[in-house]
């Protein structure tokens, strides 16, 4: 009888090798949810107040809804979102909204002008980094709540405390991730201790976007359930699932096997393998944040212009451009983004080991220095540091790699508190304004101004020239004007060889299953998913 057994496994198994090879199983989704793949590492809050990341701003989109929407591709064209009509006085001091009045919360609340109000003086009084967007234009905690304010249950006015062009106002409304506008009533049912529900809204939600938080365990997973009380009419997914996923070969298998829909954070080469396959298909789309290195002017090297001069020489751009940045990135050299009209073109920096070590001795670092580069340990921050240890070692600076978290990265780049970074920032949204503002502005140099969501001053860049620069085209209405102002300040910066240098603009790649349908890229928002259904 036990030899029956081994006799009857061979047979079985040459009638399956009879029958050819077998075809591979193929997974699929529900077909009312989207799976996503995509890092979750730097996902630490989604409170609206303290949520500047990528990461965080793209899962808020589609909790909350902001006053109105940049126009696709125009900087200086919104559209209504929350506020169905606007309109700026003759004098360009005030600007009135008036809502729409069939918004509902996810709670069931009802939007009024005064829920609007609220949020954003929440933001200055919480006064984490996003609250450097509203102090930038003059407003703060004692003058917030005069100058925004409800004046019936569905009108707004948003009054400037200084002079300022108003569409720039009206575009940060648009457009910041601290710009969405939360439940009140709903917050403060969750305050403690004075903290206008701070506590509460780093892992939960009170928004009246198209999907509300259903699920969200840090570093596994992140789901959003649709709501089917829209304004906007409901979702074609009845739900969305983020999974943490940082290994990119995973993500590739996963998505040609069909147990992910979407996936974000691909490396380049797992995306050029893919790239001719007839089930899946790859959507890049050119972002306003930049990489760059950064280097502290608190520090004494590179305090003085002829080392920084130095480590300008000796960043290897082409090099990076061709074999680190490929669908990450795309070479960058100015604090502003390709496209622009205002955008002068690439100064053409190469790197040059002679003139990087005659500027470092003419510095009195004629033997370089030891310093440490920051950066995050995923792709592609840390192969950037690698390139850049090797390349400035070859000048004579010897730089330790430091990798570490989101939180530990940025909070010393925030802190004031570092040497070098590998980073990526500055303003995502194409405008030329809010670009050179966060790399060149820094009204006060002190280590208490509290100013962290301007690259500037987190470098300890101060330069009252440019500063004055800033100033006069953020009031200037003239375009002519402001055109000769934008290349002004470029140029300012280069000749002060600014500590923060761009090397990429960041590309945002997202590979989907070609059955996913709806899913388009959006120079303001490329991760919201309203629109995106499955084709079957």
């Amino acid at each position: 009888m036990n030899k029956a057994f081994p006799i009857l496994r061979l047979s079985l198994l040459g009638a399956l090798l009879a029958l050819g090879p077998m075809a591979p199983v193929q997974a699929k989704t529900p077909a009312d949810q989207l799976i996503v793949g995509m890092s979750l590492v730097n996902l630490f809050s989604i409170d609206p107040a303290n949520a500047p990341g990528l990461d965080a701003s793209g899962i808020n989109a589609n909790l909350y809804d902001t006053l109105v929407k940049r126009d696709n591709g125009n900087p200086e064209q919104h559209l209504p979102q929350l506020a169905e009509r606007w309109e700026v006085s003759e004098d360009g001091k005030r600007i009135t909204f008036h809502l729409r009045d069939d918004v509902r919360f996810h709670s069931g609340n009802p939007l009024t002008a005064e829920d609007v109000a609220w949020s954003l003086y929440r933001v200055m009084k919480l006064n984490f980094g996003l609250a450097t967007t509203w102090k930038a234009y003059g407003y703060s905690v004692d003058n917030i709540q005069g100058l925004i304010r409800a004046s019936d249950a569905h009108t707004l006015v948003v009054e400037l405390p200084q002079p300022t062009d108003p569409l720039l106002v009206i575009d940060s409304l648009a457009t910041s991730p601290s710009a969405v506008v939360v439940d009140r009533v709903e917050v403060l049912k969750h305050e403690k201790n004075g903290d206008l529900g701070g506590a509460w809204l780093v892992t939960n939600e009170a928004g009246s976007g198209p999907f509300t938080l259903s699920k969200w365990s840090a570093n596994d997973s992140l789901v959003m359930t649709r709501f089917d009380g829209y304004w906007g009419g409901a979702a074609k997914m009845k739900r969305v699932l983020l999974r943490h996923m940082t290994e990119s070969q995973s993500l590739r298998l996963m998505l040609e096997r069909g147990d992910l829909d979407l996936a974000y954070g691909m490396a380049a080469p797992d995306i050029k393998a893919i790239e001719a396959s007839d089930k899946l298909q790859v959507q890049a789309l050119q972002r306003g944040t930049m990489y760059y290195v950064a280097m502290s002017m608190k520090q004494p090297e590179f305090a003085n212009q002829k080392v920084r001069e130095a480590v300008r020489n000796l960043i290897d751009y082409q090099g990076l451009d061709e074999q680190v940045m490929p669908h990450y990135g795309k070479l960058n050299q100015r604090p502003m983004q390709v496209g622009l009209e205002a955008r002068l073109p690439d100064p053409g920096y190469k790197m040059d080991v002679a003139r990087a070590k005659a500027l470092l001795a003419e510095a009195g670092y004629p033997q370089g220095f030891s310093t440490t580069i920051r950066t995050l340990s995923e792709p592609p921050f840390i192969d950037i540091a690698a390139r850049m240890q090797a390349t400035l070692a070859e000048g004579g600076i010897k730089a330790t790699i430091v990798p570490g978290t989101g939180n530990q990265v940025y909070g010393a780049m925030r802190a004031r508190n570092f040497e070098m970074i590998v980073a990526r920032g500055a303003e995502r949204y194409p405008h030329p304004y809010f670009s050179l503002r966060t790399f060149a502005y820094n009204p006060d140099n002190s280590d208490n101004a509290g100013l962290p969501n301007f690259q500037g001053w987190r470098a300890s860049f101060f330069s009252p020239a440019l500063n004055q620069l800033m100033d006069r085209v953020g009031v200037e209405r003239d375009a002519g004007k402001r055109l000769a102002m934008y290349h002004e300040a470029q140029a300012e910066y280069e000749r002060e060889v600014g500590p923060i240098m761009m090397i990429s603009q960041m590309t945002d790649t997202a590979v989907s299953a070609v059955e996913v349908k709806g899913f388009t890229g959006d120079d303001a928002e490329a991760t919201r998913y309203l629109g995106v259904y499955k084709q079957r």
